[in-house]
């Protein structure tokens, strides 16, 4: 595998490899063959191999006679993101109350690319078209989750950030055109909260609002989720909507208090 372009004096190639190895496995790819492990990454077989047998001997996978495969350990990796952040000890009690008084489901979710990741999720049980969990990434710009960030972006950032491809694995039904997708997410920015009305995919109906730090940049998207024949858009703006702005105002200004305690490390 070519060394890396535009990395400095002190890129570790070798624990990029790993992490490489740890994105090849895709939802539709739970087991995969050293030989397609290889493939996937570009690395050569016995790079692959030495990877794979160290996350196995960590505990991050697990091999049989099927392939390889990752453990639940993993999230462990992602977890540790969550918690370092304090996002969802503070989000939690408001998306409680906000899931309780809508009866749908709530999430948080950050820019990753052009994706959004889901990083907190209190779940009504319902049917939907689209299975969500911490982790999950679908295309930024056919859900609210992420037209309520990449408004927020400067224009030459914004540009950058779309022109990143999918890792979702997902075909979003809409496929808006720059024209289009400008005007959207200018009528985002003005107005402060974003819809998704099937466009991610059917029957997926959403609103998000904007979470922000201490200094006013936003972080995350907080967001009601709802099924198209269940929940119709008037129920979802004249109901759900005020009680979400004031979910994401009350999650935005707890996080900018925890942001301001002193921290104190005790050997």
């Amino acid at each position: 595998m070519p060394a890396r372009p535009d990395t400095g004096p002190d890129f570790i190639e070798a624990l990029a490899r790993g992490l490489d190895v740890i994105r090849a496995f895709q939802p539709r790819r739970p087991v995969m063959a050293l030989s397609e492990v290889a493939a996937a990454t570009g690395l050569a077989r016995p790079t692959a191999r030495r990877i794979l047998l160290t996350l196995v001997e960590l505990g991050y996978a697990r091999q049989d006679e099927n392939g390889f495969a990752l453990t639940p350990r993993v999230l462990e990796l992602g977890v540790a993101y969550v918690r370092s952040t304090g996002l969802w000890e503070v989000a939690r009690p408001h998306m409680e109350r906000l899931g309780a008084r809508t009866n749908e489901s709530v999430s948080i979710a950050q820019l990753d690319g052009s994706d959004i990741v889901y990083v907190a999720r209190v779940a009504v049980p319902k049917i939907v078209t689209l299975s969500v969990q911490i982790g999950t990434k679908f295309p930024a710009l056919q859900t609210s989750l992420g037209k309520v960030q990449l408004a927020a972006l400067p224009t030459r950032e914004l540009e950058a950030v779309l022109a990143q491809p999918t890792r979702s694995g997902l075909t979003p039904k809409w496929q808006p055109d720059a024209a289009e997708r400008d005007a959207e997410l200018r009528d985002v920015r003005a107005r402060g909260w974003a819809m998704t009305d099937q466009q991610l995919a059917p029957g997926i109906r959403s609103i998000a609002a904007p979470l922000r730090d201490g200094n006013g940049t936003v972080i995350a998207g907080l967001n009601v989720n709802c099924h198209a024949a269940e929940t119709s858009i008037e129920v979802l703006v004249e109901h759900h909507l005020p009680l979400l702005l004031q979910a994401a105002g009350d999650i935005s200004a707890d996080f900018a208090r925890l942001a301001t305690v002193p921290h104190v490390v005790v050997a």
